[in-house]
């Protein structure tokens, strides 16, 4: 009896316990008055927002056709006038030089990140494969997108110890190995832009979070001082009148 009893009481102390902690658990709820200007303020966002997505795609156009490289030039079309590389040799002994490739395979052998820039495998008409950082938008193609010949952009020798990065050498090596790991070819140049996600999407979300941060505190100030809401943090002749 003595035992039921002893484990009647533990088990009652557990559900006090458990109540209190649920009561604890409650209190920890935003008030009403918060939810109320956080949702004024996350509105005022969203339609900020909507007004910034029509105006930064017209804005990434112009930013895209202010890096735009000429032909001939490092990350531009390559015309007739460059040299087509063949293997790692012809790569080395020219200042600049394209290299043509078929269909899209030139994306389709590994690809990884080296120090933030995104690099493809691609093989040499000889057969070697080096890593190479491809302008997309000067990619010329002679036939049918998948079986035609890709001309890609003009290109250059930049010296690098891929080695360096391990990560890296993972994602481009997944198929096959690179001959060489002491340089890539530069193929974007003065073309370098940002993603559209990037330019578009990031200043998108940042604006609509400082809207929220300042239009938070002051909905609840403004609601404050019309007596709808509690204040956060009272004003000092507030506080001195409550203690006369």
């Amino acid at each position: 009896m003595c035992y039921i009893i002893s484990n009647c009481s533990i088990h009652l102390n557990n559900l006090q316990l458990q109540i209190t902690g649920g009561d604890r658990i409650r209190r920890r709820f935003l008030r009403f008055d918060v939810w109320l200007c956080l949702l004024f303020s996350v509105l005022l966002a969203i339609g900020a927002g909507k007004i910034a997505n029509k105006i930064l795609p017209q804005k990434y156009e112009e930013y895209k056709t202010e890096h735009k490289v000429d032909t001939g030039e490092v990350g531009g079309i390559a015309d007739d006038a460059i040299f087509r590389a063949q293997n790692i040799e012809d790569l080395l002994s020219h200042d600049t030089f394209t290299v043509v490739s078929p269909g899209i395979e030139y994306r389709n052998k590994g690809a990884g990140y080296y120090k933030g820039y995104y690099m493809y495998a691609l093989t040499l008409p000889s057969g070697e494969r080096v890593a190479a950082r491809i302008n997309s938008d000067s990619v010329v193609n002679d036939g049918e997108y998948f079986t035609g010949n890709s001309t890609l952009p003009v290109g250059r020798i930049i010296k690098a110890d891929l080695t360096a990065q391990a990560t890296f050498l993972e994602q481009i090596e997944y198929k096959e190995t690179l001959d060489r790991k002491d340089f890539y070819i530069d193929m974007v140049g003065e073309a370098e832009i940002a993603s559209e996600d990037n330019f578009i999407e990031t200043p998108v979300m940042i604006i609509q979070l400082v809207i929220v941060l300042i239009t938070f505190p002051i909905f609840h100030t403004i609601g404050s001082k019309l007596g709808i809401f509690p204040y956060f943090f009272p004003p000092k002749n507030k506080k001195e009148n409550e203690w006369d």
